[in-house]
C-alpha cells in the first residue's frame, strides 16, 4: 500500500537527478571568495522577520508545486506512455529542484534566533532532502549519475532459470510465494542476487558524497540526518527502536521456534537445522521479511474461521464500488463526514481493459483540500476489502490535516500514516463482518488462532526485519560497517534480529542489501517498523476509548462515536507537533510502547509456548 502526496520527501533518483541540474547551472561559474564571504556576512545579519518571509514565499510555491506534481503522477499512473512518463518527470524534476534550493537557504538560518514554529518549518525543508547533494557541482553531478544507475540496475533486473525461463522480479515474487520445492526456492533467490554485485561500488560512493550532504547540512553523517527527523535526538531514536524491539522479542522468538520445527518438517532436519537460523529463502518471500505465504505449511489444526469473506462479498453480490461504499461507511461510523462526491468520480477502482495502469493500490491527496483519491485493481476478494480500508485510512487522515499550513500537511512521524491505515484494518474483525451482514454467526474463540497466527506471520515476521534495513544504513553512514564488510555485516545483523540465515555461502563480494529496493532506492525503512508498532497501540487504546470489553484481536472499533472523536483530534494536528503530542491524543502517553502487540497476540502466544515445549529454540 503506498500513500501519495507530494511533499518533498524525495525518492534518491528524483534528488539526484535535480542536483545535477542545480550543479551543472553553477559550474561554469563558481563562486568568488568574495561572493562566499557575502554569503556568511548574509547569514550573520539574518533574523527572525527574514526567516518568516522566506517561509511564505516557499509556502505558496509548494502548494503550486504539490498540486502540478500530484496532478502529473496521477495522470502517469492511469494513462502510461512514454508521454506522460516525460510529463511526470519534468514535475517531479522541478519539485525537486525547489526541495534543493528550499533546505539549502533553510540552513542558513540555522544560528538565527527563530520561534518554535519557524524553527519547526526550517527543519521540514531540511530534513525532506532524503539523499542531500554536496554543495560542489562535479560532486553533484555525479551523484545523480550514481542514482540513476543504481535505480536502471534494480529496475531492469532479471532472472533467467537454468530451463531458459527469463523471469522478473515479479514472476519470481509469485513463483517464491508458492514453491515447495527447497532446489528451485534456492536457485530463484540466488538468481535475484546476481543483480545486485555491480551496485557495491556505487552505493559506496553514493554514501561518501550524500554524508557529504548531510554534513553542508550539519549533520554527523546521513543516518544522523534521517534519525533527526523524530523529535528527539538521533541517538536517543536509535536506542527507542531497540528498546521497542526488545518488548517484542519473546514473542517473535517464539513464533520463529514453532515456524522453523514446521518447515523441518516439511524439508528435512538436515536442510533447516534445528538450532540454526532459517535459511532465507523458505519463508514464501524474497527477502523473508513476511512469511504469511508459508501459512498452509504452519497453519494449526482445526484453524478454518467457518466462513470466507470472498465468497461472502460473492453471495450478496458486492461489487467493486459497494466494497468502496461499504469501507466508507465504517468511516462515517465514527463520526467522520462522507467522501466528497469527487473521490468516486475521480478514483480508479477497476483495470481498464484499453489502456496500462500502476494497479498497486494507493492512496492520494491531490489538492491539499478535498480533492482525495484511491487507485486500485480491486479484485472482489477479502484481503482486497481489508486493503480499501486501509486506504480510505490514508484518505480521512489527509482530509483531516488539510486546514493546516502546507508544512503540517503530513502525519506526525512518518510512520503515522501507514500506521493509521493499519489500525483501521485491525477492526475489520468477525464482529465488524457480522455487524454489516457480511457474516451470520461470530466463530467460536477456539477459530482465533489461526486467525492470529496468519496475522502474526505477516505483522510480527516483518518487525525485525523493518529494524535491521536502517541499522544496518546507520552503520555503512557513520564508517562503522565499511565497504569490505557490507555484506557479512548485513548478514549478521538478520541473524541478529531475524534468525534468517543465507542459505548457501555468499560471494566476496555479493552485495545482497541492494537485492531489497529500498536501498539502491534510497528509501529509508524505520517507518514501516514505527508502523507495526503504532497501530497495535492506536487500536488498543481506540478499543478502550470505545468501551470494548472483548479482546483486542477481536474488537472493531464500528460505530463508535467517542473513538472517531479521539482519532480525528490527533489526525487533524498533522504534523504541527511533534509526534509525541499527537501519540498522546490516543493513548495518553508521549512514549510508543509495544506491549499491545503483545496483548493482542496474547492467546497465539499461550499456544506458541505449548508448541514449543520441548524445542530447542533460539538461533
Amino acid at each position: 500500500m503506498k500513500l501519495v502526496k507530494k511533499k518533498f520527501k524525495f525518492t534518491c533518483l528524483a534528488l539526484m537527478i535535480a542536483a545535477a541540474l542545480t550543479g551543472c547551472d553553477n559550474a561554469s561559474n563558481p563562486p568568488t571568495q568574495a561572493e562566499k564571504t557575502s554569503v556568511v556576512n548574509t547569514q550573520q545579519t539574518l533574523t527572525a522577520a527574514d526567516a518568516q518571509q522566506f517561509l511564505d514565499e516557499v509556502a505558496k510555491e509548494m502548494v503550486t508545486l504539490n498540486l502540478e506534481g500530484s496532478r502529473a503522477a496521477w495522470i502517469y499512473a492511469n494513462f502510461i506512455t512514454e508521454d506522460t512518463a516525460a510529463l511526470a518527470a519534468q514535475a517531479d524534476q522541478k519539485s525537486t529542484d525547489a526541495g534543493v534550493r528550499f533546505a539549502m537557504k533553510a540552513a542558513t538560518f540555522d544560528k538565527v534566533a527563530v520561534n518554535e514554529t519557524q524553527r519547526r518549518q526550517l527543519n521540514f525543508l531540511k530534513q525532506s532532502l532524503v539523499m542531500p547533494a554536496p554543495q560542489d557541482a562535479q560532486k553533484s553531478a555525479e551523484l545523480a549519475t550514481i542514482g540513476a544507475k543504481l535505480g536502471s540496475i534494480y529496475g531492469k533486473g532479471s532472472y533467467t532459470t537454468q530451463a531458459g525461463e527469463k523471469l522478473s522480479l515479479g514472476d519470481i515474487t509469485a513463483k517464491m510465494a508458492n514453491s515447495r520445492d527447497y532446489d528451485e526456492l534456492l536457485e530463484l533467490w540466488s538468481g535475484w542476487r546476481e543483480i545486485s554485485p555491480e551496485m557495491k561500488p556505487l552505493y559506496t560512493r553514493q554514501a561518501e558524497l550524500a554524508n557529504e550532504g548531510a554534513k553542508g547540512l550539519g549533520y554527523q553523517d546521513l543516518g544522523s540526518m534521517w534519525r533527526s527527523n523524530y523529535d528527539m535526538p538521533a541517538d536517543d531514536f536509535a536506542k527507542e527502536l531497540d528498546r521497542l524491539w526488545g518488548q517484542v522479542k519473546p514473542l517473535y522468538d517464539d513464533l520463529h521456534c514453532y515456524v522453523r520445527t514446521e518447515l523441518g518438517e516439511t524439508y528435512g532436519t538436515d536442510k533447516v537445522a534445528q538450532d540454526q537460523p532459517i535459511p532465507a529463502h523458505l519463508l514464501g518471500n524474497m527477502w523473508a521479511q513476511s512469511w504469511g505465504n508459508i501459512y498452509d505449511l504452519v497453519a494449526p489444526e482445526d484453524a478454518d474461521p467457518g466462513y470466507d469473506i470472498t465468497q461472502q462479498l460473492a453471495v450478496h453480490n458486492y461489487d467493486e464500488i459497494e466494497m468502496v461504499k461499504g469501507a466508507e461507511k465504517f468511516f462515517t461510523s465514527l463520526g467522520f463526514e462522507p467522501l466528497p462526491e469527487t473521490f468516486y468520480q475521480r478514483s480508479l477502482f477497476t483495470k481498464p481493459a484499453d489502456r496500462d495502469v500502476t494497479c498497486h493500490a494507493s492512496a492520494w491527496d491531490l489538492d491539499a483540500k478535498d480533492d482525495i483519491r484511491i487507485k486500485m485493481c480491486i479484485q472482489k476478494t477479502g484481503e482486497e476489502f481489508n486493503v480499501i480500508h486501509h486506504e480510505l485510512g490514508h484518505n480521512f487522515y489527509q482530509r483531516a490535516y488539510k486546514n493546516q499550513p502546507v508544512y503540517f500537511q503530513n502525519s506526525a512521524n512518518d510512520g503515522f500514516h501507514e500506521a493509521i491505515g493499519d489500525t483501521i484494518a485491525l477492526s475489520v474483525t468477525p464482529k465488524y463482518l457480522r455487524e454489516i451482514g457480511l457474516i451470520d454467526t461470530i466463530p467460536d474463540e477456539s477459530k482465533d488462532i489461526g486467525l492470529l497466527m496468519k496475522k502474526a506471520l505477516d505483522k510480527i515476521a516483518f518487525i525485525p526485519f523493518g529494524l535491521m534495513v536502517d541499522q544496518w544504513r546507520w552503520q555503512v553512514y557513520s564508517g562503522k560497517i565499511t565497504p569490505e564488510n557490507y555484506n557479512s555485516a548485513w548478514w549478521e545483523l538478520r541473524e541478529k534480529y531475524q534468525g534468517v540465515a543465507a542459505p548457501i555461502e555468499r560471494d566476496i563480494n555479493a552485495f545482497d542489501p541492494g537485492a531489497k529496493y529500498h536501498v539502491p532506492g534510497g528509501v529509508p525503512y524505520s517507518r514501516y517498523f514505527l508502523a507495526h508498532i503504532q497501530q497495535f497501540e492506536f487500536h488498543r487504546a481506540l478499543c478502550e476509548i470505545s468501551g470494548n470489553t472483548a479482546p483486542i484481536h477481536r474488537c472493531s472499533i464500528y460505530n463508535s462515536k467517542e473513538a472517531g472523536t479521539a482519532l480525528n483530534k490527533m489526525l487533524e494536528m498533522g504534523s504541527s507537533q511533534p509526534w509525541q503530542q499527537a501519540y498522546k491524543v490516543i493513548t495518553g502517553n508521549e512514549q510508543m510502547d509495544a506491549s499491545a502487540i503483545l496483548d493482542y497476540f496474547a492467546p497465539l502466544h499461550v499456544w506458541l509456548k505449548n508448541k514449543n515445549q520441548g524445542k530447542q529454540c533460539g538461533f
